[in-house]
């Protein structure tokens, strides 16, 4: 049988140094995204968040069921933006556009009704600099969720089974938009 030869405390002292010095050489080559200060001479990343104004989303009508998810989306991003703290003078104003949809998954087929549904958010923000007016961010996320059906007689347990499938995604949007959102305020891309 093939055994590796036992390493000398010399050698293992050899690498270790090695592997210090290559750490110590590229510690300064990285800034934590969400670092409450910044490396440079501008602002952090989580102050630069906290000043994006978030405006409602704009196509969805009052009193719909969309309603409640776009307040709940909104409320999601505004905390995500700001961690709780109360919110800076706006330098930039995002916009949003969303559709949400239902699927059925899986249908019994003996009762013809869902087992398994799936609820969908689809998301499009552009992000304006107030200064100027340009758009200096545009694009697009969504996300799906699936969730049980208990049976027909549990009706009530269906809803409630929807509505915590659209908060996961929504809270999964926000957090996708806020992740967009830092990479722009740190690259400028």
């Amino acid at each position: 049988m093939w055994w590796p030869k036992p390493r000398s405390t010399a050698d293992r002292c050899a690498r270790f140094v090695v592997t210090m010095a290559l750490a110590g050489l590229v510690a300064g080559c990285f800034q934590p995204l969400y670092a409450s200060r910044s490396t440079t001479d501008g602002s952090s990343v989580a102050d630069r968040l906290r000043s994006v104004e978030v405006g409602p989303v704009s196509n969805v009508p009052n009193g719909t069921p969309e309603a409640r998810i776009a307040a709940e989306l909104r409320n999601s991003l505004i905390f995500e933006l700001t961690g709780g703290a109360p919110a800076n003078s706006p330098t930039h104003r995002l916009t949003m556009q969303m559709t949400s949809l239902r699927q059925q998954v899986i249908v019994d087929v003996t009762t013809s009704r869902p087992d398994v549904e799936q609820a969908g958010i689809t998301m499009s923000y552009t992000l304006v600099e107030l200064a100027s007016g340009k758009t200096v961010i545009s694009g697009q996320t969504f996300s799906r969720v699936s969730y049980d059906n208990p049976g027909q007689e549990q009706r009530f347990a269906r809803a409630r089974g929807r509505r915590d499938a659209e908060s996961r995604a929504s809270k999964v949007i926000a957090e996708d938009i806020r992740s967009r959102l830092a990479s722009y305020f740190i690259a400028g891309t």
